[in-house]
């Protein structure tokens, strides 16, 4: 099970829960729809976005991809 506390936008201090919690809350389909809202997420580095911020795969399409098939 992923760890909800993990920091997921480094940059804005937004966790994996948070992106959860909003994806959940306001229908998000796709990553633009992230990017563009009040959470600031993908703002600044933009590491978040695609490749995580260590490089590892934890970013906003992983996040979206596995709300979307009710694994998170």
């Amino acid at each position: 099970m992923l760890d909800l506390d993990r920091e997921l936008c480094v940059c804005n201090g937004i966790t994996l829960g948070d992106i959860v919690k909003y994806i959940k809350e306001n229908g998000s389909e796709k990553v633009e729809d992230l990017l563009d809202c009040d959470l600031d997420v993908g703002n600044k580095c933009e590491t978040c976005v695609e490749d995580g911020y260590e490089n590892d795969g934890f970013s906003l399409t992983m996040v979206l991809s596995l709300v979307k098939q009710d694994r998170l």
